[in-house]
This record gives structure tokens, C-alpha cells and sequence, in this order.
């Protein structure tokens, strides 16, 4: 029995944890809105990996020839905005997803909540970067039906006679931006240099985040050699920098809930990778190029891609390796990265996450059917026994110890597991861990509806129907159960259904559908082999 009830305490103490981060994250008060920023000119804190020892990022405002503008491009999937000082892209609306707290609006991922931007520039005393002065042909590019690219060109001179263009290509039904840097050497020596490109955001969460989602928001950097690693704010703040400097291989993130910015250099080429702290509670992270040497009346070109939008798994395996990594299911991602592949495959089949959830859940109640017997036709036996338990109680009040080996040696006659009862919610413990940041982390299911009042799987029950269901279930099964002969225990036992009742409340409204059905095929399976149970002992009886 005492195994029992650490049982009981560590399943209470995880659903009293999960409690409580709900409840901060509802008292969390909202991110306040910041405009965008260039923010002050980086330095590195190493040279460029294959550069040249005087090279250094610029630290002065190449001149000025007319007041900055934004320039506005429409696509199918996003609305920007280029600021032209420095060319950077400030505003980023994805057009395919909507606000978290306004579904009447889009997402905007860069701007104006937070001080976020795709910033680049070449490396060089005068040469052009991220604060300079750009000049482009239009204000406003659309990319129309049928073609299959939208270029954004803008261009600045220098004073020694290099010409420098700045192109950022946009594609149909993408999410990625080619981000070109192309050097004319108009002088009569060969030219080399390097160029950077690099995210800047401030360290705010995302606003809005639906209750208890305690999602990551910071850097991530990829290589072969050293994998997925996160690099937190705090740690870029702190001047700790785990990840590896140079390669010739991976990429350099910004991750948020659901979405990311991603800095795709191609592969096979040499790179350095920084991140810094800009000013308070601004941060970049980046990546340094080598461009050249150009010779004389000849071009020299550098394109990195920018990937800025969804998570969507399914997608990032195509755009670069190991970017499907930046959906961080925790400690459980094995099972996780499972449940979502089992997911994804069902709702291909019947078009509805909530369908596909329901699905999901016959099948893991079908795996574990043969543990979920054992363990009911244990608590129907159980059930029967308790009038003998109490008596054996009242038989040994004052002693613990003939208590305890009158009741083993009647669970040994009556072939009786005491923990049978435990076992099909500890062995689903893990499968509800997983679901629930498959359900949090996954950006397919954000903001998918089920039926009826069901707008978001992802977000709680607004009308918290489900949560009632799913206690008045727990409640049933309660009943169902043998009642422990411990009164302490039957109490708590009571009071279970209501304490993860209100839990389920800021729960998000799949998870509590999974659990809901659950409990309904357990209530089924758990009263038919009852029913059995009590028939054997009802005809071994008549035997007699």
C-alpha cells in the first residue's frame, strides 16, 4: 500500500505542476509593444573565419542621400515590408495564419509587438551595411499568379567605385527569401570581403501564447558535427557560446512558439556563425560569408536564404537539414515525434485533427488492451474482496503488521495484483506528456477546429464542456473502482476527478478530448470484464 500511495503523490504532484504553470502563464501579463529597430552595427567577437585580419563589421552610417522608406511586397503567403536604410525586412505578416487572441487578423511575425528584423551588409570600412542608405526602383512589388519570382532590388555606391546590389528573391506559396549581396568591383584592383546576414529580435516571448504553453523563445545553430544546439538569451547575455563558430555546413535560428527565422547558408561553403547582445534586451545571431576576391570590371555574388515562418514539419525537412529540429518536444520527443506522425498520417485520412485524435486514441487503448485487462480484471477481483479487507481492518485495528500479512495472503489466495489498478494510468502518463507538446509545439493543430463550439485543439475548452465530460467521467470510473480499505486513501481517491478536473480546465481542448474518450473506452472495458469477473464467481458459487 505504500507503494501505492507514492504512486498517487507523484501522479497528484505532476497535475498540481502543471496547475500552477497554467496559472502563471494566465496571470502573465501581455508583452508590451515595441516599434522596430536597427539597433547598434555588430562587432564580432572573432574574426571572420577565412577573411582578412583588418576586417571588422562597419561601425558608421554610410551617407545619406534622401530620407529612408519602406518598400511593400505582396506575395500568397506574406506581406513585408524593407526599410531602405540597410535593406532590412522589419515587417513580416504570414497571410495563411491568424493571430492568436484576433482570428480577424494575421500573424505578424516581425513587428510591430517586437523588435525583430532580417538585417545584412558587407564587412569593410565604407562599404555598405545594414545602416546604410539604400535606393530601389518602386515602393511597391507584387508578386502576381504564375510567376514563379518576385526580385527586390536595392542599390548603394561607394565612393571607390563599387556598386552594391542587395536583392531579396520572394517565391509562390514559400515562406523563404533569398537574401543576395552582388559586388561590381568598378576599380582597378581585385576586391575580397565578406558579408553578413543576421536575425535581430528582442527577448520577449511571443504574446498571446495560449495558458501554460512554456515554449522556448532564443537562438538554436545546426551543424553535422554538433547537431541541434539552443542558445538561450540569457546565455548570449552571459557571453556563453556553446555552439561551434566556423563550418562548412548549417544554419543559424531564431525559434518562437510555432514559427521560426532561419539563416540557410548552402552547404559546403564556409561560414561563421556569432550571437550577441546589442543593447538591453536586444539580441543577433548571424552569419559571416567570404566574398572573392572579384577581379576588376567583374561581379561578386553571396546569397543566403532566409527561412521566416511556420513550423511546419513537413516543410523544414525539405528546406535544410536538421531544421525540423527547431519543434522541441522536451525529454519525450521519441514518443512525441510518433503520436504526431500517427496524427498527421490520420488526419490525411479523415481531414479533421479532432477526428484524428479520437483515432489515435482507440488505437493506443488497442496496443495496451491486453495490459488494461489484466489490470481491471485485478480491480474487479479487488472489488470483490473489499468487504474481507474491511473486516481483516476491524480484525487487526492494533496491529499494522498481522494487517499487512493477512491481507498479502488474501491477495495471494484471491491471485490479485493491489498496484493492477495503477498500472494503466502510469503506463499512459507518458503518452498524455507527449500529446500535450505535440498539441502545444505542433503548428498544424494551432488553431485547428473540431465541431460545434471547438474553434482551437491547441487552446482550452472556452465553454469548458470537455473538462466537465472528462470529470464526470473520472468520477464514474471512481465509482467503478474497489474502495481502498486505507481511509486517507479512499479520500484522496475522491477527490482526484475534481482536482484533475480543474486542472483539465486550462488544459488545451485536444488533450482533454483524448483523455475523454479514453476514460469513455476504459469505463466500457473496465464494466465488461466486471460483469464477467462477477459472472465466474456467481457460477463457481452455484458449483458448490
Amino acid at each position: 500500500m505504500d507503494t501505492q500511495r507514492l504512486i498517487l503523490f507523484l501522479v497528484f504532484s505532476f497535475s498540481l505542476l502543471l496547475l500552477w504553470e497554467a496559472w502563471q502563464k494566465e496571470l502573465r501579463p501581455p508583452a508590451p509593444a515595441n516599434p522596430p529597430t536597427q539597433g547598434p552595427v555588430p562587432t564580432p567577437s572573432t574574426g571572420p573565419a577565412t577573411g582578412r585580419s583588418g576586417d571588422a563589421l562597419p561601425t558608421t552610417l554610410a551617407p545619406a542621400g534622401k530620407p529612408r522608406e519602406r518598400l511593400r511586397v505582396h506575395t500568397d503567403t506574406m506581406l513585408a515590408e524593407i526599410d531602405t536604410q540597410g535593406g532590412d525586412i522589419v515587417y513580416l505578416e504570414l497571410l495563411q495564419h491568424k493571430d492568436t487572441l484576433h482570428e480577424t487578423k494575421n500573424f505578424v511575425l516581425f513587428g510591430p509587438e517586437h523588435r525583430y528584423a532580417a538585417q545584412s551588409g558587407l564587412i569593410g570600412e565604407g562599404l555598405p551595411n545594414h545602416r546604410t542608405l539604400f535606393h530601389a526602383s518602386a515602393r511597391e512589388f507584387t508578386l502576381e499568379q504564375g510567376q514563379d519570382r518576385l526580385n527586390v532590388h536595392l542599390q548603394a555606391d561607394t565612393p571607390e567605385g563599387l556598386r552594391v546590389t542587395k536583392t531579396l528573391t520572394f517565391y509562390p506559396a514559400s515562406y523563404r527569401i533569398d537574401i543576395a549581396e552582388v559586388i561590381a568591383n568598378g576599380t582597378v584592383k581585385p576586391f575580397a570581403t565578406h558579408a553578413y546576414f543576421q536575425i535581430t529580435r528582442d527577448g520577449k516571448s511571443p504574446g498571446g501564447d495560449p495558458y501554460m504553453a512554456q515554449t522556448y523563445t532564443g537562438a538554436a545553430v545546426y551543424t553535422e558535427q554538433s547537431k541541434f544546439q539552443k542558445v538561450s538569451f540569457e546565455d548570449i547575455a552571459k557571453g556563453k557560446t556553446p555552439y561551434p563558430k566556423s563550418s562548412d555546413n548549417g544554419w543559424i535560428a531564431i525559434i518562437q512558439h510555432y514559427f521560426v527565422a532561419a539563416l540557410l547558408p548552402p552547404d559546403k561553403s564556409p561560414r561563421e556563425f556569432y550571437a550577441r547582445k546589442l543593447a538591453e534586451d536586444l539580441y543577433s545571431v548571424g552569419v559571416i560569408v567570404p566574398i572573392g576576391p572579384i577581379a576588376p570590371g567583374a561581379d561578386g555574388r553571396v546569397v543566403v536564404p532566409l527561412y521566416a515562418g511556420p513550423q511546419d514539419q513537413d516543410h523544414l525537412h525539405s528546406v535544410a537539414p536538421g531544421l525540423e529540429l527547431v519543434v522541441d518536444y522536451g525529454w519525450l520527443t521519441v514518443i512525441a515525434a510518433a503520436l504526431f506522425w500517427v496524427l498527421n498520417l490520420f488526419h490525411g485520412w479523415m481531414g479533421n485533427w479532432g477526428l484524428a485524435i479520437i483515432l489515435l486514441t482507440v488505437v493506443i487503448k488497442l496496443i495496451f488492451f491486453p495490459l488494461s485487462a489484466a489490470s481491471y480484471r485485478s480491480m474487479a477481483k479487488m472489488k470483490l474482496v473489499t468487504p474481507r479487507l474491511m473486516k481483516l481492518r476491524e480484525q487487526y485495528a492494533d496491529d499494522k503488521t498481522k494487517l499487512n500479512q493477512a491481507m498479502m495472503e488474501l491477495y495471494k489466495t484471491e491471485k490479485i495484483n493491489p498496484l493492477g489498478g495503477c498500472l494503466p494510468i502510469l503506463v499512459q502518463i507518458p503518452v498524455f506528456i507527449a500529446l500535450y507538446w505535440v498539441l502545444f509545439e505542433s503548428v498544424e493543430l494551432r488553431q485547428a477546429p473540431f465541431y460545434l463550439w471547438i474553434k482551437d485543439l491547441s487552446a482550452p475548452d472556452p465553454w469548458y464542456v470537455l473538462p466537465t465530460l472528462m470529470m464526470a467521467s473520472m468520477i464514474v470510473q471512481t465509482k467503478m473502482n474497489p474502495t481502498p480499505p486505507d481511509p486517507v486513501q479512499a479520500k484522496v481517491m475522491m477527490i482526484m476527478p475534481f482536482a484533475f478536473g480543474v486542472m483539465f480546465y486550462f488544459f488545451p481542448s485536444g488533450l482533454v478530448l483524448y483523455w475523454f474518450v479514453n476514460n469513455i473506452l476504459s469505463i466500457l472495458q473496465q464494466w465488461q470484464i466486471t460483469r464477467m469477473i462477477e459472472g465466474e464467481k456467481a457460477a463457481a458459487g452455484a458449483k458448490r
